[in-house]
């Protein structure tokens, strides 16, 4: 029977070293995948706006004009040219004027603060743009 004084197992250094690499690898991931997220939500809007003025179209040929700024997007779903409204990233719903004052219609998401305005992730985003 043979005694093992060296034992497996990772000492206190080796596992110190290896917590830091880890928080360097998450320092970096975050710093660069935190913009990108930003940068797809504004994507989705536009994506979302481009989709409703196909629908918004679709909709006028079948009843000769534009929804009532009353009726709003939700007469699109009313209608059956869309199967349901969607939200923007934000959790905000679609803004719609009819008229519009940039376009005939303008469909637009107040962006990440649901406010009017603003900068950035801010910034309103609509179908002027």
């Amino acid at each position: 029977m043979t005694n093992r004084h060296n034992e497996d197992g990772f000492t206190l250094v080796e596992v110190l070293v290896t917590l830091v690499i880890i928080g360097l690898l998450t320092t970096f991931v975050v710093l660069n995948v935190l913009p990108a997220q930003g940068k797809a939500q504004v994507q989705k809007v536009r994506g979302d706006i481009t989709a409703f003025e196909t629908a918004l179209e679709l909709y006028r040929l079948d009843n000769f004009s534009y929804p009532t700024e009353q009726e709003g997007l939700e007469a699109l779903v009313a209608s059956g040219v869309i199967k349901k409204m969607s939200l923007d990233p934000w959790g905000n719903p679609y803004e719609y004027r009819n008229p519009g004052e940039r376009s005939a219609v303008d469909i637009f998401s107040l962006g990440a603060d649901g406010e009017p305005g603003g900068e950035d992730q801010n910034a309103d985003i609509g179908n002027w743009q």
